[in-house]
Order: C-alpha cells, then sequence, then structure tokens
C-alpha cells in the first residue's frame, strides 16, 4: 500500500520519535484544562519535544485566490493544526489550495470545475505557495533541494497551471509537473484520497451517506483498493484485446504460409532452370576446345625426341666423313710434298676449321644448356603445384587456408585480442575474403587486386603495431601481410560521382559482394575498383577501352584471362588460374593434381633422357682414351717433319684443353673431339704421303668443299625448322587463347564441334521458353526471400503474444490472490480498530463487509451494549452519528499511510458533549502519531483545548463583506 509504516493509538507514540532543531519554536497554553479528559491531558503534556517525519506543510500562502486578495503566510505545526475562523473567513480556500496546488483537478475540490474559477474576479492570475519540509531518511534529493521544498503554482485567467519549485535557499530547482508528482510519490501525499483530505462534500457523499453502498466505496477509495482493481480490469482489457489480436493474425498467419508456399515452389523450379544453365555452360567449354585444330597439338608435343633425331643424323654425317678420310689414307703420303709448300694454305684452314668448330661448340652447348635450363624449370614448376595442392587440400575445411597456411591461426589471434580489448577498432583482413557475384570474373579480380588479396586493413597506427606483433609471433620467417592504416567508416565512399557505370560492364566494386564498408572503402582507396572494368572477352575489352569514346571514369580494364587493358596500351596475365577467389575448390584439387601428374611424366621422360646421355658419355669417354694414346704414339713416330707437326701439336693442345674443360658437361661435344682427333691421328702417321699428289689434295678440297656447303645447308635447314616451329607455337597459343577465353582449363573432347553445336542450340530454346513461362529470376527469388521473411515474423509475433498472455494469466491469478487477501486483512483491521475507538465512549458496534455485493453495514449501540440491541446508524441522533463517523474515519487513519489528514468541519453536526469525545479522540491519535501532521479546519473557537506543544491553532479573521483588504491570521501557540 505505502512506504510507511502504520500506528494504533495503543503503540508506543515514542515511535520513531527524533529531536526537534533548537529554532522549533515552544507553543503556548491557552484554555481550559478542567474541561478535557484528565488522561488525554496527561498524554499531552508528556508527549516531551515534538517529531514529525518529511513531507509535512510547513506553511501556506495564497494570493488573488478565490475571494481572497492575501491569506498567510500561515506557518504550521509539526503535527495538530486548527484553523479557525467563520465562513467566509477563507478555511475552504486554504484547503482548496492545499489540493490544487499539490497536483489535484479542481473537480476534487468540489468547488469549482475549471482552474480557472480560482482566480479572483479581476485579477489576470492566483498564486499558491506551499512549502513542504524535507528532511528525515524519506526526504526527497536532500543535496539538491535542502531541507524544505516550496511549491508555487500560478493559475492564469485563461485556466492554465504552472509550478516553479525552490529549495531551501529559494533556487528554483524545477518547473515541470513530473518532478511535483516524483515529490508526491517519495512522500506519499494523495490529495485525492478522502483519508488525507477530507472536504465537507465528500464527507457528505460518503461519511454521512444512508446507503450501505457509499461507505463501502469510501472504504476502497481510502485504502485504495478501488485503484487496484481498477487496474486489474484495464489489465483484463489489455489481455482480452491482445487474444483478439491474436485471432487476427492466426488468420493473417495461414495467408503468409500459403504465400509463401507458393513462392517456394516457384523458387524450387529455378533448380531445373540453373541445371540447363550449368549444361550450357559445359556444352560451350567444350565447344571452344572442340575448334582447336589437333594439327597444332601435335608438332610441338615431344621437342626432346626432335633434337635426339636432329644428333644422330649429325652423328651419321660425321661417321660417314670419318669414313671417307679413312678411305684417302693411302694417298696421304703423296700430299705431302704439296701440304709442305702449301703451309701457309693450311694454317689459314686451321683458323677456318678452328671457326668450323667453334660454331659447332656454341650450337652444341646451347642445345644441352637449355636442355638442362628445361628440367630445372620443370623442377620448380612442379614443386610449386604441389604447394598449391596442399594449401587447396587444406582449404577444404577452411577456406581461409588459400591465403596461407597460417591465416586461420592469425584470424583467431585476432578474435581473441580484440575481445580482450587489445584493439580500439578490430582490424580487417584478409581483404581478398569477399564474395563474387560471377565466378567467372574470379582470375580477372585477382590479377586486378594482387597484393591486396592478402593485405589486412587498421583503423590506427596503435592497432597497426598490435596486429604487426600478431603477425611477428605466427609468421616468424615467412612473408607477412601487408597492413593498410587507414580510419574505418561506417558506410561505403560515395563514387557516383568519380566510379565508372557502364551499362553492360560491371566494375570490380560492383563484382564484388562485401558486406563490410571498412573493406569496400579500402579497396576503394588503395587500388580504385569504382573505376576498373571488368570485361570478359578481350576483343570487347580492346573494342571499349581503345576506342574513340572509351567509358568515362575508367582507368583500366581486365578480361577474364587477367589481360589489363588501358587506352593505348595491353598486358597478358602470365597467371592462368586464380589461387584465392576460385569458386570450385575440388576442380581446382583434379586440376593440379593432372598438371602434376603430367610434369612427372614429363621429369621421367628426362632422367631416361639423362641415362642415356651419361651411358654415351662412357662409351665416348672410351673412345677418347684410346684416341689420345693413338695421338700420343703418332707424335713420337712422326718428330721429323716440321711444318705439319707443328700445326698438329698446336691443333691436339687445343683440343686437349677442350677435353679438359668441358667433356664432363658436353657430352656430344666429347664426341666430336674424339672424331677429329682420330682424324688427325690418321693424317699425322700419313703426312710423308700427302706431297705424292697434288690432284688428290684437290679432290680433298673438293670434298672439304662438299662438306661444308652440306654443313651450311643443314644450319639453314635448322633455322627453317626453328622459324616453322615458333609459326606453329604461335598458331597454337592463338588458337588455345580463343578457347581458354571460354574455359581456362583444357578439355579432352571427343565429339565433333557441328554435333556439340546443334545440342547448344536446342538447350538455348529450351532455357528460353522455361524462363518466359517463370518470369525475371530476381524478381522470384526477391519475393521468395520476402515471403518467408515475412511469414517468420508473423509466427515470432504470434509466439511472443501467446507467451505475453500465458504469463499474464499466471500473474494476474496471483496478484488476484494477493487482492483479495488484502482487502479481507485490511477489513479486519478496520473492524478492530472502529470497535476500539468505538468502546472509548462507551458504545458497541459491529462492521460488516460483503466483498461480492460491495456493501458496508456500520451498526452501533450506544450506552451499554447488552441493554438493546445493535442499531443501524441512521436511527442515531445527528451527534451520535457525527461521533460514529469520526470513528470509521480514525478506523481508516489507523490503516492507511499519508504524512499529515486534513479535516474540514468534521465536527458541524455535534453536540457538545460528541464533540469533546471526538476531539479527545483524534487528539490521542495524534499524540501517539507525531510523525504524522493533522489539519482540522472548524468554525469552532477551541478554546477549550488542553495545553500542549503539538497543538497549534491558526484564527482567520472575519470576512470583510465592504472592501477586498488583506487578510492574515493570527498564530496561537498551545
Amino acid at each position: 500500500m505505502s512506504k510507511r509504516k502504520s500506528s494504533s493509538v495503543s503503540e508506543n507514540p515514542n515511535k520513531r520519535a527524533k529531536p526537534v532543531e533548537d529554532d522549533e519554536e515552544e507553543d503556548e497554553n491557552i484554555g481550559d484544562c478542567d474541561q478535557v479528559d484528565p488522561l488525554l491531558s496527561n498524554q499531552l503534556q508528556c508527549t516531551g519535544e515534538v517529531v514529525s517525519d518529511a513531507g509535512i506543510v510547513e506553511s501556506i500562502t495564497l494570493k488573488n485566490f478565490m475571494c481572497h486578495s492575501l491569506l498567510g503566510p500561515f506557518a504550521f505545526g509539526p503535527n495538530v493544526n486548527f484553523v479557525v475562523g467563520n465562513n467566509g473567513s477563507g478555511k475552504s480556500a486554504v484547503l482548496t489550495a492545499l489540493i490544487v496546488a499539490l497536483g489535484g483537478n479542481a473537480q476534487a475540490t468540489n468547488r469549482g470545475s475549471s482552474l480557472k474559477g480560482f482566480v479572483k474576479e479581476g485579477e489576470s492570475s492566483a498564486d499558491v505557495s506551499i512549502t513542504l519540509r524535507n528532511k528525515g531518511r524519506d526526504a526527497y534529493k536532500p543535496e539538491v533541494y535542502g531541507s524544505a521544498i516550496t511549491v508555487d503554482l500560478r493559475i492564469t485567467r485563461d485556466g492554465l497551471r504552472t509550478y516553479k519549485l525552490r529549495g531551501k535557499s529559494g533556487q528554483i530547482v524545477s518547473s515541470k509537473k513530473e518532478e511535483l508528482m516524483s515529490i508526491l510519490d517519495n512522500f506519499n501525499i494523495q490529495v485525492n484520497n478522502p483519508v488525507s483530505v477530507l472536504t465537507q462534500e465528500m464527507s457528505k457523499y460518503f461519511l454521512h451517506s444512508k446507503g450501505e453502498g457509499d461507505k463501502y466505496k469510501f472504504f476502497m477509495k481510502a485504502t485504495q483498493l478501488e485503484q487496484m482493481r481498477e487496474d486489474f480490469v484495464y489489465i483484463k482489457t489489455t489481455k482480452h484485446a491482445t487474444e483478439d489480436k491474436v485471432g487476427q493474425h492466426s488468420e493473417c498467419l495461414k495467408d503468409l504460409k500459403r504465400k509463401y508456399l507458393e513462392k517456394e515452389d516457384r523458387y524450387k523450379s529455378l533448380a531445373s532452370l540453373d541445371e540447363m544453365h550449368t549444361k550450357l555452360e559445359e556444352l560451350q567449354k567444350q565447344m571452344a576446345w572442340a575448334l582447336v585444330t589437333f594439327s597444332t597439338l601435335v608438332f610441338p608435343s615431344n621437342k626432346v625426341e626432335e633434337a635426339e633425331k636432329k644428333y644422330k643424323h649429325i652423328q651419321e654425317q660425321l661417321e660417314g666423313i670419318t669414313q671417307q678420310v679413312q678411305e684417302v689414307q693411302p694417298k696421304c703420303a703423296e700430299l705431302k710434298a704439296e701440304a709442305q709448300r702449301h703451309n701457309t694454305l693450311l694454317k689459314s684452314s686451321e683458323v677456318r676449321f678452328l671457326l668450323f668448330i667453334y660454331v659447332l661448340f656454341l650450337y652444341l652447348w646451347h642445345t644441352v644448356t637449355q636442355f638442362l635450363r628445361e628440367q630445372e624449370v620443370l623442377h620448380r614448376s612442379i614443386q610449386a603445384n604441389k604447394r598449391n595442392l596442399q594449401t587447396m587440400e587444406s582449404s577444404r575445411s577452411n577456406r581461409l587456408r588459400r591465403f596461407g597456411e597460417h591465416m586461420p591461426a592469425l584470424l583467431n589471434a585476432i578474435q581473441e585480442a580484440h575481445r580482450r580489448g587489445q584493439f580500439r577498432h578490430k582490424p580487417r583482413g584478409p581483404l581478398g575474403k569477399a564474395h563474387l557475384r560471377d565466378p567467372e570474373t574470379a582470375l580477372a579480380i585477382e590479377v586486378c587486386l594482387r597484393g591486396q588479396l592478402l593485405a589486412f586493413t587498421c583503423d590506427n597506427y596503435e592497432d597497426e603495431k598490435v596486429l604487426q606483433g600478431l603477425m611477428a609471433r605466427l609468421f616468424p620467417g615467412g612473408r607477412r601481410p601487408t597492413i593498410i592504416t587507414s580510419q574505418f567508416i561506417s558506410h561505403v565512399h560515395d563514387t557516383r560521382r568519380r566510379g565508372v557505370n557502364h551499362p553492360e560492364y560491371p566494375s570490380v566494386l560492383q563484382a564484388l559482394e562485401i558486406e563490410d564498408p571498412v573493406v569496400a572503402n579500402c579497396l576503394i582507396d588503395q587500388r580504385g575498383i569504382e573505376s576498373i572494368l571488368i570485361i570478359k572477352n578481350r576483343t570487347d575489352a580492346r573494342r571499349v577501352m581503345q576506342g574513340r569514346n572509351p567509358p568515362q571514369n575508367c582507368t583500366q580494364a581486365f578480361s577474364k584471362d587477367g589481360d589489363q587493358i588501358f587506352n593505348n596500351r595491353t598486358y597478358t596475365a602470365e597467371q592462368t588460374r586464380a589461387n584465392y577467389l576460385s569458386g570450385d575448390v575440388e576442380e581446382e584439387i583434379r586440376h593440379l593434381q593432372r598438371e602434376i601428374e603430367n610434369q612427372n611424366a614429363q621429369a621421367d621422360r628426362f632422367k631416361q633422357q639423362m641415362k642415356r646421355l651419361d651411358d654415351e658419355i662412357k662409351q665416348n669417354e672410351s673412345l677418347l682414351r684410346r684416341a689420345h694414346i693413338e695421338q700420343k704414339t703418332a707424335k713420337v713416330a712422326i718428330l721429323p717433319v716440321t711444318d705439319t707437326y707443328s700445326f698438329t701439336k698446336y691443333f691436339l693442345e687445343c683440343w686437349e684443353y677442350v677435353f679438359a674443360h668441358y667433356i664432363c658437361v658436353f657430352v656430344t661435344i666429347g664426341v666430336v673431339q674424339g672424331v677429329i682427333s682420330c682424324v688427325l691421328v690418321l693424317l699425322s702417321q700419313h703426312q710423308d704421303e700427302l706431297s705424292k699428289s697434288d690432284q688428290e689434295v684437290m679432290k680433298c678440297k673438293h670434298h672439304k668443299k662438299h662438306y661444308d656447303d652440306k654443313r651450311t645447308a643443314h644450319l639453314q635447314n635448322i633455322k627453317t625448322l626453328e622459324a616453322n616451329l615458333k609459326g606453329k607455337e604461335k598458331e597454337l597459343e592463338t588458337s588455345v587463347a580463343k578457347a581458354k577465353e571460354i574455359c581456362p582449363e583444357r578439355l579432352e573432347v571427343r565429339r565433333t564441334a557441328k554435333s556439340l553445336d546443334s545440342e547448344i542450340n536446342r538447350l538455348k530454346v529450351k532455357i528460353s521458353t522455361q524462363r518466359e513461362q517463370q518470369g525475371d529470376r530476381e524478381e522470384v527469388v526477391r519475393q521468395y526471400h520476402e515471403a518467408l521473411e515475412n511469414y517468420k515474423n508473423m509466427a515470432q509475433q504470434m509466439k511472443n503474444l501467446n507467451s505475453f498472455i500465458k504469463s499474464l494469466d499466471s500473474v494476474m491469478n496471483h496478484r488476484l490472490q494477493v487482492y483479495a487477501d488484502l482487502r479481507r486483512f485490511l477489513s479486519a483491521r478496520c473492524k478492530y480498530y472502529f470497535d476500539s475507538m468505538l468502546a472509548q465512549r462507551g458504545y458497541t458496534g459491529s462492521m460488516t463487509f460483503d466483498h461480492k455485493n460491495e456493501t458496508l453495514s456500520i451498526s452501533v449501540q450506544p450506552g451499554q451494549g447488552n441493554k438493546a440491541d445493535l442499531s443501524d446508524m441512521r436511527s442515531l441522533s445527528g451527534g451520535e452519528r457525527s461521533f460514529s463517523t469520526v470513528c470509521f474515519v480514525l478506523s481508516l487513519w489507523a490503516i492507511t499511510e499519508a504524512p499529515f489528514r486534513c479535516l474540514d468541519e468534521f465536527d458541524v453536526y455535534m453536540d457538545m458533549v460528541n464533540r469533546r469525545i471526538s476531539m479527545d479522540m483524534m487528539l490521542k491519535v495524534a499524540a501517539g502519531q507525531r510523525y504524522r501532521q493533522f489539519i482540522f479546519l472548524t468554525p469552532q473557537s477551541m478554546g477549550s483545548l488542553p495545553m500542549s506543544k503539538i497543538i497549534r491553532i491558526l484564527r482567520l479573521n472575519d470576512p470583510d463583506r465592504g472592501q477586498n483588504s488583506t487578510q492574515r491570521s493570527q498564530d496561537e501557540d498551545q
């Protein structure tokens, strides 16, 4: 009911007592103690110092209120106060001002229907000032208001009401009515409760009414049970309205479910259309590779075998030369003389011969070196593909492993650091996590972004330092991701003016699904993705970018093969597949596995070739050792020869140098050296025969010229073959590039291009027909998701409302039970205190509550209870009935709480005896409740009151009917 504790007349009067301040004025004694109950007189004299609680009225001042120009200020005592004056002196004005100033409406005063009626005739406004005590444990904001709160009310002629709330020192604290309501709630002041403020009209309506229902209403209103019942009725009405709303929503939910199921059927039908699109794409890929001519693919299939054939052909030619040299050995002696005569010519021939050997040496060295370099490139490619395969297999369970094996651990460390508050803003990354709207643009976007794919972005440099520390711990020896520091913005940059907007081709920003505005802004700032177009076809890209009118605000474009196209140049991408943004992980894994298998097979062929070369090295080394021994033997045998021997020695020393430095590396050169060494040994053995026949020398020269011409023709043939090889490679590259534009991965096609084209056309017609039947795909998907969302929201609302109704039923049942118990308890207490009050005068009576019919029956018997039956209050005299009414009011006082009680002319119908008895009872109650304030308004003089410090009498001057002079009260302290 209230935060104040109730007390009865039998309770200890010193309960909650506390010393009053030193400046409290002592009341003076007036009146005659001989006419007062001696027990009450002793009780009033022994009360000691007066104690009161927070919320009592300290003073009231009225200006231009009702028919009074000025009333007050009235200084009220903390306990019992009598406002005494004749009719028209202003007693009711004081009570009315108290009600209105403390938030009551005009109807509650029973003095008018509107506030403007309280403004004195001829004045523009009326003012009321009320000071409330603000001390003790129930004080309201004592640090703001101090020990007193003054409520200043102004009522204008138009009926407007304004408040000013002042503290103890007079400063204005607030002018809001909500603050006044908080103060009243804190002090438990209820000016509309008849127990707190009982006007004459309210007393006549409830107390002096002969109806038992009126008394029951008075009891319910005084105990605030009426307010509780009204609250329960309002809650019940709200519950019924909620149940009606649930019923309406149930029908609406059925409609939403039906619409949702309809949209779901259309949405599922899109799956067959997607399958046809997938099949169409696969056929188009096969068609692209079917058009590649197989003739261009056969020529460069095995370059190593072609080189072996060339090497074998050259070796056969050299063996033929050796055989011819052996055939002319018998005639070499005849040529000796001629050789001496032409020594100078031989020396010049030596230079040409060495030049020939040097050219042959360079050619063979280039061939073998290229072979080894290709083997090393193949080995590095195999290792790189194995690493990529391992990364792809790891990304099956975690897509982030595409960005490196340490990337999941780094993101977990960032999340943990953010949870601990180490980051002001959580870093974003890697920036390549964004999803693609079109999987075909994966390679183009990956080549475009390059270094930004693995990068992170931070809001500030402090967060960057923390992130650097995490990377240093997780990437101790490897390459770390880049960190971009830029202030985070919660919305994406406005790129409408500086970005490209092409009707056919999207920009990189439009091709990416970026949920985080921070990531989008970072890529815009670092790479300018709003100004880069994605044009899948390379030919279309060149036409758009390098035409007369390139797109506005477009800096560059990328084809789906990764080619970079500017308005004046084009760069071909070295990368052939997307490593980070490709969507089909399993397909990437299968591609890498096939590529590794092909490379391993090629490496095996290289190993077999190397083994064959090693075997030839061993055979040639044996041949060279024998030739070297024969060379030394021949040199001993032909020491007398001078010029020819010098040339031979010089020639052999040169080949010994070549043999010592290059035999282990260049196997083919060693073979040539062995053959030439053998020729020179044979020539040295038969130098004496060279002079025998000039004709044979000429013949040898002819042979030499013949084979020189043959060598030149062979070299020219090699050049022609190399040129043809380059042409074939270019032709193959063009054919493959066209096929890769449609399908980056090479396919083995067994069907003809004609059959594929026929099936593609049939499938396109089927797709077009089904698309016309279903409508726009995006609209179907949007309607499906919208219907699903509406259905879920409505179902959740229904669930919440049903739960609310169930909880409300449980709470209401419990509170109704508590309400019934509280009503029974208050009724019993009221009966008890009513009987106690009657017994003080020797009356007996009964109080019967009928809560079902909402009636209160009160029966009173004056005098001894055994002499007569109990009588209804209607049969009592006016004074006895007024006394019984006072007992009823005092009983309600005992069971309710309020800081002050106001009664207006409570003794108007009492005779002197009942007035004295009622006064004694009220003063006794007041003496037992010194923490509460009592204000009684009466036209009586109250000269018979006993001497007590708790009583203060305020006398009002008689009204001056002739003029509107200022009226003030006279304080008489008793």
